[in-house]
């Protein structure tokens, strides 16, 4: 199985902390479900400084595939991190050469070599998503919270797997929200919920899935990605969606027990 991860990529550099790794939704997602067994490509944009050249060297040892992972004249794009006891925090964000990203029809052409194709609602790849759709390449999207984003419009048309995170738990409002993305077209709709697990809508109905609790709980970043990962890597296998979803939740419990947004090797315990 072969899956293309196109859009973002970024330092997270917690200043106060002194530590900092490559990172971004695409790049996160595209690492966990290369750990799971898929193989997986990045169409992305870094920067020609230091952190660029990181970035390259660290999905190269995570065995990606970064024959279209260009690199731009400026900055490596960098959010500024902090934490809050075990939850992360956002600060500012720095875009770098991610101010100007492009893709191409080179980088259309081989998204749809793929299986699959992930983006993300920061990626900037919202434009070639049509062109991608049309090749009949399934497509899953991650909106974070933003579910009143324009893009969450504008992209459904094109989206098979969408992803949302809300904060309230299984509610009316998320139960109609999921449902009308499936009856307009969305194969598969998700909400993860946090600690309070998810829910997934299809034509036949919802379907609750519950967390796996972590053994400790060093920092919650990447959870979110890391749930998609083990769900998409489900469905590429042919799983059922309770199936699905308990993958996702296995995924996520594991990277929440390590301060990076995956499990690098030598930490694993």
């Amino acid at each position: 199985m072969r899956v293309a991860e196109i859009g973002d990529n970024c330092i997270d550099l917690y200043e106060r902390l002194g530590k900092k790794y490559p990172t971004g939704n695409v790049v996160d997602t595209g690492v966990n479900l290369k750990k799971l067994g898929a193989d997986v490509s990045i169409i992305s944009t870094t920067g020609s400084d230091e952190n660029g050249r990181w970035m390259i060297e660290a999905l190269k040892k995570e065995g990606l595939d970064i024959s279209h992972l260009k690199v731009g004249d400026g900055p490596t794009a960098i959010t500024y991190m902090d934490m809050d006891g075990n939850d992360r925090v956002h600060g500012d964000y720095v875009e770098g050469v991610l101010e100007n990203i492009e893709f191409d029809e080179e980088d259309v052409r081989f998204a749809c070599e793929h299986d699959l194709v992930h983006t993300a609602l920061w990626g900037k790849a919202e434009k070639v998503l049509p062109a991608i759709a049309e090749k009949g390449v399934p497509i899953a999207f991650d909106y974070a919270d933003r579910l009143d984003h324009p893009l969450v419009e504008e992209t459904l048309p094109y989206v098979t797997y969408g992803f949302y995170s809300y904060h309230k738990g299984r509610d009316g409002y998320i139960e109609s929200f999921l449902k009308d993305k499936v009856d307009r077209g969305m194969k598969i709709a998700v909400a993860t919920f946090g600690e309070d697990g998810s829910l997934a809508c299809d034509k036949k109905g919802f379907y609750e899935g519950q967390i796996i609790p972590a053994r400790e709980v060093v920092n919650t970043v990447g959870a979110g990605d890391s749930f998609i990962a083990g769900f998409l890597y489900g469905i590429l296998n042919g799983d059922d969606i309770p199936e699905c979803l308990m993958a996702g939740a296995k995924v996520a419990s594991s990277v929440v027990e390590v301060f990076e947004p995956w499990v690098i090797e030598e930490e694993k315990r």
